[in-house]
């Protein structure tokens, strides 16, 4: 982080300069040794769904840039309100390819729908310092089979559930450059399930969140943004608890830390663009090997002062491989293809709405049981998600 505080510090200083601006911004996001994938959540608001969280770190046009990007609170005039909810469907089917002494079904269609909620509040407390305040869910999973699959022995069910209380604040620097900083208290909860044994536990951790929004014009923005990992502690004598990916023999299991870089333009009247870089730290985690990045690109069109169409695309590329794939975290790498839209009500309220489909790639899982047994097979996956996001201001 600190290589990150340099460099935005002298974004600051030069804004006269904006070409360099985004350069620093750009080498201080990957001058880290290092989204969403695994068991982590990009949507955190239904309003950026239709444009698959494209220049999320950068479109600011809510309440919700809270979580995105606080620095953004300081584009939003007088109080806001933003609710939102989500409910995304990750759908796995296991296809057998040679399991070695296993007798059992396939599992079924393990995938269940997920609800993620979400609310944001902004107040711009004079024209330079802003407050906010959301409440989300951050990392959510839910998966269930067969109780007769063939995998039973390694695991049978796996649900993960968060709450994140975010207050931040943001101060603008100058008609170029805002910072913001928030502080995160999450509650995490994880249940999994092996041959006919089940457990759950939780444990609740602070992290903290931080961001810069450079305005290089009227008709552009650019934000970088950093999210921490966190630490919990769950019951390290639990069998299946430790079965997860992640918890390691003591019980610690951490999420990891992000990294965004995003744009936002104006191209025209009736034209927006966007596009975003996020990169996550899964490696420094236990039972991960890689790290993972998510590249999205979205674009809005006006069509009158009510309705905006908008549509983007993404690809989320997993940190998991199958040397280390899990029948409890069968993610793989996936396309995003998204529509949505917004309608306003006023200058104060705005409905948004979008719907997004996964192409997840074939995944295959080869774990062995003990006493020569294998499970060993392949993945076919996609994924449905869809979302409503109101906003009011005041």
């Amino acid at each position: 982080m600190r290589k990150i505080l340099k460099s935005l510090s002298f974004c600051a200083k030069n804004m006269k300069k904006p070409v360099s601006a985004i350069a620093l911004a750009a080498a201080a996001v990957f001058a880290m040794p290092a989204s969403a994938s695994g068991f982590q959540s990009v949507e955190q608001n239904a309003s950026g769904l239709g444009v698959s969280y494209a220049g999320a770190a950068a479109v600011a046009d809510n309440a919700s840039t809270v979580y995105y990007n606080p620095a953004g609170l300081t584009g939003l005039p007088g109080v806001q309100i933003s609710v939102g909810l989500v409910g995304a469907l990750q759908r796995y089917e296991f296809d057998d390819d040679g399991s070695i002494g296993l007798t059992g079904g396939e599992g079924g269609q393990a995938g269940q729908w997920r609800s993620l909620p979400n609310a944001y509040f902004s107040w711009a407390a004079t024209p330079d310092l802003a407050f906010g305040l959301g409440v989300s869910s951050p990392y959510s999973l839910d998966l269930e089979y067969d109780r007769d699959w063939l995998g039973q022995g390694i695991g049978t069910r796996a649900r993960i559930t968060s709450v994140n209380i975010n207050p931040a604040i943001a101060y603008r620097l100058s008609d170029k450059v805002s910072l913001g900083f928030g502080l995160d208290y999450q509650t995490l909860k994880l249940k999994t399930a092996f041959a006919g044994a089940s457990d759950s536990d939780s444990d609740s951790d602070l992290g903290w969140n931080a961001g810069a929004l450079f305005t290089l014009s009227p008709a552009m923005r650019v934000g970088v943004a950093y999210r921490s990992g966190m630490k919990f502690r769950l019951d390290a004598s639990s069998p299946t608890l430790g079965a997860f990916p992640g918890v390691n023999q003591h019980g610690r299991f951490e999420t990891p830390d992000t990294f965004s870089l995003s744009v936002w333009q104006q191209v025209s009247d009736k034209w927006e663009a966007m596009g975003d870089i996020s990169y996550t730290r899964w490696k420094s985690l236990d039972d991960y090997e890689h790290d993972s990045w998510r590249l999205a690109w979205g674009a809005a069109y006006t069509y009158n002062e009510r309705w905006k169409s908008k549509f983007g695309l993404a690809y989320d590329r997993s940190p998991v491989r199958t040397s280390d794939r899990s029948v409890l975290l069968p993610d793989a790498h996936r396309l995003w293809f998204s529509l949505g839209g917004q309608y306003r009500f006023s200058q104060y309220a705005a409905l948004d709405f979008g719907y997004a489909y996964q192409r997840v790639k074939t995944s295959r899982v080869n774990e062995t049981l003990g006493g020569g047994l294998r499970l060993r097979g392949d993945y076919d996956a996609s994924g449905h998600i869809i979302g409503v996001q109101y906003t009011q201001g005041f």
